[in-house]
């Protein structure tokens, strides 16, 4: 059984693909090529589906970090008898400065360990496992390191060091002295693609170094944000890139599949695909972190997979396959335990056909924000959103399954109202730019006539405030947005009331705010789940926005006590431990860090 907890990860991305690495060493989750390819290592969930661990071979304590401005990993052991610096990162690839971050990324592997002080022994243990632990690969020792066939994968390891080979694992122990450096790399390719090779120590160290160079790259040129928690909201902006898959502009919603909502339960979800709505957000945190300069790729993205006729009559799929695959039918891998027998283990998601009408809103609300960096809009762009708009025009008095995803019955959500009439306004503020004046007139009477009908039927007077649902006593974290939309000024007292209600009795004993309440089965799933960081954030943002900037300070602290030593977060919090759940890095709780503390600089300024 896996037991690592989820904070002790930390990420690698070369935007295409994500590993994560232990605390000690060990990277025990690894897709190649794709963020949703089949792991080579799995670890993550399940002691038996392979790994790749460097670590000392007596006790030690340990540190970590990411280079300046960069996803590479540095990880210090420090023992009796000296000190060992671990360097891991997924190579970017060549001529990767700036905008060209990932592109040709070569799937490969880098790690680096030096001796700083005295002299220490090592532990090396490499257990590939592809197709998610399905397979045990035949290892065999070519000249500089080791194969491994099996499946679909050709997989190169570069070694100095000759390991003994056994049972489909590379183990050996050898002692570094002060001074002393070696490098190893994984190389992935199929067997139809130009074969992985050996990588020397020279090309290793090099591609290291042209790795930390790009990511540097990158953020001087995307990463201006100056306010409060700079160094914080520059490192989610890194994040989020790293979430994004460079080849075609699809931004995936977390580097990982089924860790669970709650310790042992059954929600446990297969994140790594496009949804509209996450890939949305993080385009307009990306705004405020790091000019997305990429914005017309990720719009170009969308307007190709989305490329089925979109309109009244044929809804808008919420997610896609980072290549544009509509088809993500889900099933279980009953072979895998899971993170601590969270079961079942799952990829696909069945989400993929239901219907979700708040995206239209998400989709436009990011066009309109991220206007001066559309350069590119084409006309089959500018048919694309307009289709949205008409399509929310008419969608918005259906029912759906909600930003939340819920697997019970469609009800009216509020939110998915809200952001259909988000959809029309900025459709409205756009119509020069899509040449859509014609249209204005019937945008503009679908969107009062959706105001008012959310005003009135959305609002409960025995609970004081929005809720869930028409109709619905229940409070939904989900309407902290209404102001954050410009629905409703965030110091409307209905909107205030909303926030206080939330505040206080969506929250746990710790201040973190849950999505909504799960008892009863109300989403048509049983067991509960851990509150949501970027509800917390949504609080803190809201907050700010109505102009109670010290207590949106408070709640965006609290949050900020979960990021773990690397500056990352899962997407919840265990109610019971205060663990980080779920998912991760989840985009996500990303994008509401960087969110509510834009928010919040925002508000603190004089005037």
């Amino acid at each position: 059984m896996s037991d690592v907890p989820i904070a002790a990860h930390a990420l690698l991305s070369d935007c295409h693909s994500a590993a994560l690495v232990t605390a000690d060493g060990s990277v025990d989750w690894l897709c190649f090529p794709r963020f949703d390819s089949p792991s080579v290592f799995g670890r993550l969930l399940d002691d038996t589906a392979g790994h790749w661990s460097i670590r000392p071979a007596d006790g030690y304590t340990a540190s970590r970090r990411y280079l300046d401005r960069s996803l590479v990993l540095e990880t210090v052991f420090h023992t009796a008898t000296g000190t060992v610096v671990l360097v891991d990162a997924l190579a970017t690839g060549e001529d990767n400065a700036g905008h060209a971050l990932g592109r040709g990324a070569p799937h490969l592997l880098v790690r680096s360990v030096s001796c700083t002080g005295g002299e220490v022994a090592v532990d090396f243990s490499y257990a590939p496992r592809p197709e998610y632990g399905l397979l045990r690969p035949v290892l065999s020792h070519v000249d500089g390191g080791v194969t491994a066939r099996g499946g679909a994968e050709w997989l190169v390891l570069s070694s100095p060091v000759r390991p003994d080979l056994a049972a489909s694992t590379a183990t050996a122990r050898f002692t570094l002295r002060a001074g002393e450096t070696v490098r190893f790399a994984l190389h992935r390719s199929t067997l139809e693609q130009r074969p992985a090779r050996i990588w020397n120590e020279r090309e290793i160290a090099d591609t290291l170094d042209a790795t930390v160079a790009a990511w540097r790259s990158w953020s001087g040129l995307h990463q201006n944000y100056d306010g409060p928690w700079r160094d914080l909201v520059h490192h989610s902006g890194r994040v989020l890139q790293g979430l994004t898959f460079q080849p075609s502009g699809a931004i995936v919603a977390a580097a990982t599949t089924s860790l669970p909502e709650a310790v042992g339960g059954g929600r446990n979800w297969d994140y790594r695909y496009s949804w509209v709505r996450d890939a949305s957000f993080t385009m307009q945190a990306l705004w405020v972190a790091a000019c997305p300069d990429e914005a017309s790729d990720f719009f170009a993205f969308m307007t190709t997979a989305a490329a089925a006729e979109i309109g009244p009559g044929a809804p808008l799929q919420i997610m896609f396959g980072v290549g544009g695959e509509h088809d993500l039918t889900e099933r279980p891998l009953p072979h895998l335990r899971g993170w601590r027998d969270s079961r079942p283990v799952r990829v696909g998601n069945g989400a993929w056909n239901q219907q979700q009408i708040d995206v239209y809103g998400e989709l436009l609300d990011a066009a309109h924000r991220l206007a001066d960096q559309l350069t590119a809009m084409d006309d089959d762009m500018r048919a694309f959103l307009v289709a949205l708009a008409d399509a929310a025009a008419v969608r918005w008095r259906e029912t759906d399954q909600g930003i939340w995803e819920v697997r019970g019955q469609p009800r009216h959500f509020l939110y998915s109202k809200v952001m259909c009439w988000v959809a029309l306004d900025r459709a409205v503020a756009l119509a020069d730019r899509l040449r859509a004046g014609d249209r204005v007139d019937a945008w503009k009477t679908a969107k009062d006539e959706i105001r008012d009908t959310v005003l009135r039927a959305g609002w409960n007077p025995a609970a004081g405030a929005f809720t869930q649902y028409f109709g619905s006593p229940g409070l939904d974290a989900s309407n902290l947005m209404m102001p954050i939309v410009g629905f409703l000024p965030a110091d409307d007292p209905r909107m205030l009331a909303t926030i206080d209600a939330i505040a206080d009795r969506l929250t746990d004993e710790r201040g973190l705010v849950y999505r909504y309440r799960t008892e009863g089965g109300v989403d048509g799933l049983a067991g509960g789940e851990g509150t949501f960081l970027l509800c917390t954030f949504w609080l803190a943002q809201a907050l700010a926005l109505a102009g109670q900037v010290e207590r949106a300070r408070e709640v965006f602290e609290r949050a900020l006590g979960y990021v773990n030593d690397v500056g990352l977060l899962a997407e919840e919090v265990d109610p019971a431990t205060g663990e980080l759940l779920g998912n991760f890095p989840q985009a996500f709780s990303h994008i509401g860090l960087v969110n509510a503390a834009w928010a919040i600089s925002e508000a603190s300024r004089p005037g």
